[in-house]
């Protein structure tokens, strides 16, 4: 015959509630469509939890029914933190906080920006050294 472990049960009980409330619906919101744009949220979701007890007994108390004590609790903190803009196939990040106090902090905000650019210059530069090769190719081949 199995011990019950009321600890474990509160325990137990309360994370599964934390886990209805942490879902990806939680953390990515609901798509919000307004002409032609398409908003979707996002947001930073922590939580704690905490739980503890204890098992009474007395010299009186004998066999496997001795009192317990206990308790849990868990709290939950849900924040925004962007909005992903949809337009015309093209997606754009868009923060909530405020923008950056100092140039370290700009600096760090728009690297994504910068790779981005960057990598579609040299993806542009490949492809029109391709297309030189590909005619200097063709131009050898006809003479």
């Amino acid at each position: 015959m199995e011990k019950n472990n009321s600890l474990s049960e509160l325990i137990s009980t309360t994370m599964e509630h934390v886990r209805t409330m942490a879902d990806a619906n939680t953390i990515i919101g609901t798509p919000i469509q307004a002409e032609g744009v398409t908003l979707i949220p996002v947001s930073r979701m922590s939580f704690g939890v905490a739980g503890g007890g204890t098992e009474f007994s007395t010299k009186k108390q004998t066999g496997p029914d001795g009192s317990f004590g206990g308790g849990s609790g868990a709290s939950a903190k849900l924040e925004p933190v962007a909005f992903l803009v949809v337009r015309e196939g093209s997606v754009k990040l868009l923060p909530v906080a405020p923008p950056p106090a100092t140039t370290v902090d700009r600096v760090i905000d728009t690297v994504p920006e910068v790779v981005d650019k960057v990598t579609s210059f040299i993806e542009s530069q490949q492809a029109k050294k391709e297309q030189k090769a590909a005619q200097a190719a063709e131009s050898d081949f006809a003479e």
